[in-house]
């Protein structure tokens, strides 16, 4: 038997007015992209901004549904749109943010397991590492250097038979 950890860096930011002025942007069109949710149900209202390598900004925000897997998050809507419309240019950065009906959200929101697997494929899909910037409604600010570090065992193509 083998005992193996994991561990991992990311940086932690008191608060937005911290970050880099283009990491704060993109982190408020991703708050901005919240006005666009349909949230009935949950009432837990999500943006999403993509950034891509061409400086490009793609938003998102999540679309429910009263049949719950039809919906979507806001990550994959910002970054299949991005991806629909400049198929051969890299993610660079993916931004969060969230805003709930019946509470303050004043810590980072994390992207869902099936928003992680579809950041990694396309980092998988031009070989580099997208960035991504996590924030609340207020308080701190996480920024992790990949999708490594939130999914560290993706599933990828060597799983797949060919």
């Amino acid at each position: 038997m083998k005992q193996i950890t994991h561990s991992f860096e990311y940086q932690i930011f008191d608060s937005s007015s911290e970050l880099q002025p283009a990491d704060r942007d993109l982190l408020d069109k991703a708050k901005e992209a919240i006005n666009g949710s349909y949230a009935p149900y949950s009432h837990y209202h999500v943006g999403a901004a993509v950034r891509l390598a061409n400086g490009m900004i793609f938003k998102g925000s999540n679309q429910e549904n009263m049949s719950f897997p039809a919906g979507l998050c806001a990550e994959r809507v910002a970054i299949f749109a991005a991806a629909s419309s400049f198929p051969e240019v890299p993610v660079a950065t993916v931004a969060i943010s969230a805003r709930a009906e019946q509470f303050d959200v004043s810590e980072p929101v994390p992207p869902c397991g099936m928003c992680r697997q579809a950041i990694v494929e396309y980092e998988m899909k031009f070989g580099n590492k997208i960035r991504i910037i996590l924030g609340g409604q207020s308080g701190e600010v996480f920024v992790f250097n990949g999708m490594g570090t939130l999914l560290p065992l993706a599933f990828h193509e060597k799983g797949l038979a060919k």
